[in-house]
């Protein structure tokens, strides 16, 4: 059954309300002009279209700040955006679903709260990005410690969390690095989940459930509540570290590609996130022997498999690395050669071992990556301009299916757009890859932007029909991903929507996010 439309008009502020948050927060904590909004606009959206403009963007400094703000905007019944980086370009930036929603910003929450080097864990508030944890843990001489971080170091530890962003060190697996959370609630009430219900907790962050139903993962992709401090795991630096390139040099080889790597997992060979994208999609790693990404699709497939031969990353490349002791990671190396070796011509690149003191002489952007070593070495491979946006389902590692949803991918592209299909495979856990899939297009060019956004929405439907669906979703198709889970009539969105009514029956928080409305939106 097709569940009606939600109720997304927009909301507008009142200068009563906007007065109240300037008395609650202080002016310079409130911002209400079109070019302060505007920063907080996602920048790969059509130029001029305020479809998702935001009325005001706030500031709190504390958690006391976040429950303040919350309990006026639950009196006021004004909706609330929340955002902590608000770097989640390619699904929608920290634009809210709701135009005219107020922006709530963490940003100024940026405190590292503790880092304990005897249990290899962080507790960051929302506003801490990669790089000032990176930093923290440095100045605080920690050497030893290493965080599992993401291809972009400016945005939020917990921003990139809550919404299962990828990283790729071993704690990267199934994300198993966030643990703990305090979260302000739409009453202004304040909840730890796990060990930290319990007054004074010495494990709150070093075991994952508590006694009870686990709520951590409620708080992710969700609208029930605003994370204001999470812990994250650590990881000790190993004796040895080597980051690995594996070419696949013909697309035909793909399916065995990813038999052969699903075994490499199971066998835990591989560890970590691996990443297997395609050749255009490789000029982010490689802009000196590619060029900048391109937007355009101008190469046919004659042509890729000569720029594949011609700069030595193949039809398909793989990034991965292992770690250990010196010994074990050189076998294991060994292992992986002998194993990738079954393809047809195709490479293993190990261009050098990294011992536990020679970490300040990683230079390569995926050997830094891959070693916790944030950074933004990434921008430089994208042309003023090109933006972003895609298709991301989770897909077994079975090398038959995986063809069969990257070749129904790419051919929506080429049928819908004249764009180079970009995808990359990461490999979430030992059984399981998101396929983040789609399309670069010239920000300046409205056609191409609307066509981008249109044709997702296409993959979202027919992908769908395979079986499989977003693992997340942009801003603008939020609603259309979520229809997709419809098993029971849409028994599990029904459900999400009690508690998303029990929790914040004014359904001020984040309305729409990820298809979650309330029910003063719903309509029926």
């Amino acid at each position: 059954m097709t569940r009606p439309a939600p109720d997304a008009s927009p909301y507008e502020l009142s200068a009563d309300a906007e007065q109240r948050f300037r008395e609650l927060l202080g002016d310079d904590a409130v911002v209400t002009d079109r070019a302060g909004r505007d920063d907080y606009a996602d920048p790969y959206w059509i130029k001029g279209d305020r479809s998702y403009d935001s009325s005001a963007v706030l500031y709190p400094s504390s958690t006391e700040g976040v429950q303040a703000v919350v309990r006026l905007a639950d009196e006021l019944e004004v909706p609330l955006w929340v955002s902590s980086q608000g770097r989640n370009n390619g699904y929608g930036g920290p634009s809210p679903r709701v135009a005219g929603s107020v922006l709530v910003s963490l940003r100024r929450m940026n405190r590292v709260l503790e880092i304990n080097p005897t249990l290899a864990y962080a507790v960051v508030e929302p506003g801490v990005s990669w790089m000032e944890l990176h930093a923290a843990i440095a100045e605080a001489g920690h050497n030893d410690l290493l965080v599992s971080v993401p291809d972009l170091g400016w945005g939020s530890v917990v921003g990139n969390s809550l919404d299962s962003g990828v990283t790729y060190l071993p704690l990267g697996v199934d994300f198993q690095a966030p643990t703990g959370m305090e979260v302000v609630l739409a009453d202004g009430s304040l909840l730890r989940t796990g060990m930290g219900a319990l007054p004074n907790s010495k494990a709150w962050h070093t075991y994952k459930r508590g006694l009870g139903p686990v709520l951590d993962p409620l708080f992710v992709q969700s609208n029930f509540g605003i994370v204001t401090k999470m812990g994250y795991w650590l990881m000790r630096k190993p004796d040895a570290y080597a980051p690995l390139f594996l070419t696949v040099p013909r697309t035909h080889q793909l399916e065995q590609a990813i038999d052969i790597l699903r075994e490499l997992r199971l066998s835990g060979l591989i560890r970590g996130v691996p990443v297997m994208q395609n050749t255009l999609t490789l000029a982010s790693h490689f802009p000196e022997l590619l060029g900048p990404m391109q937007a355009e699709g101008t190469l046919g497939e004659e042509q890729l498999d000569a720029l594949a031969d011609a700069s030595g990353v193949g039809r398909w490349g793989m990034r991965t690395a292992v770690w250990g002791d010196e010994v074990v990671v050189a076998r294991q190396v060994e292992r992986i050669t002998e194993a990738w070796s079954a393809i047809d011509g195709a490479r293993v690149d190990h261009h050098r071992t990294f011992l536990r003191d020679e970490w300040d002489q990683i230079v390569d952007f995926a050997d830094k990556v891959q070693a916790g070593i944030p950074n933004l070495d990434m921008l430089e491979s994208m042309p003023p301009g090109f933006g972003h946006v895609g298709f991301s389902p989770a897909v077994p590692l079975v090398g038959s299916e995986m063809v069969k949803v990257v070749e129904l991918m790419e051919s929506t592209v080429k049928r819908e757009t004249t764009a180079s299909f970009l995808v990359g495979i990461c490999v979430a856990n030992e059984r399981t890859a998101v396929v983040v899939g789609g399309f670069g297009f010239d920000t300046a060019n409205d056609a191409d932007v609307r066509d981008a956004y249109r044709t997702v929405k296409t993959m979202i439907r027919e992908v769908g029909e395979l079986g499989y669906g977003e693992y997340r979703a942009h801003l603008d198709f939020m609603d259309e991903a979520a229809a997709e889970y419809s098993f029971g009539d849409h028994a599990y969105l029904r459900f999400v929507e009690r508690i998303k009514d029990a929790v914040d029956p004014k359904g001020i928080l984040s309305p729409g996010k990820q298809g979650i409305w309330p029910a003063n939106r719903r309509t029926t």
